[in-house]
């Protein structure tokens, strides 16, 4: 389980690791060009019902922290995904990854 860092003062992030590197592609791309935007998930069940929501601006720190040593191999289409969602008015949802064969994964927020 990979750890999303966002700010000084704030809660870790906790996110798959598979999740998580789909992810900051979307994000570093994003800030990278200087754009604002927001990320939203699901709690996973454990944790209650609910949902949560972030604003990504590029002044503000963001880390990411991995579990596993070795990067996965990316999905280009869960990358695109992630990334037509962040242009739309809503931001990023994070959703699950669409896996050859017609099966989801879930990211595990």
């Amino acid at each position: 389980m990979g750890i999303l860092h966002y700010g000084t003062d704030s809660t870790p992030i906790h996110i798959a690791d598979r999740a998580l590197a789909h992810l900051k592609v979307v994000v570093v791309a994003k800030l990278r060009r200087q754009e604002s935007f927001t990320v939203s998930w699901q709690h996973p069940a454990e944790d209650g019902a609910g949902r949560s929501t972030i604003w990504m601006h590029p002044s503000i720190p963001v880390r990411f922290e991995f579990d596993e040593a070795v990067a996965p191999e990316l999905n280009r289409e869960w990358i695109e995904d992630l990334a037509q969602s962040a242009s739309a008015l809503g931001g990023i949802t994070l959703v699950a990854e669409h896996v050859a064969g017609g099966e989801s994964e879930a990211p595990a927020a």
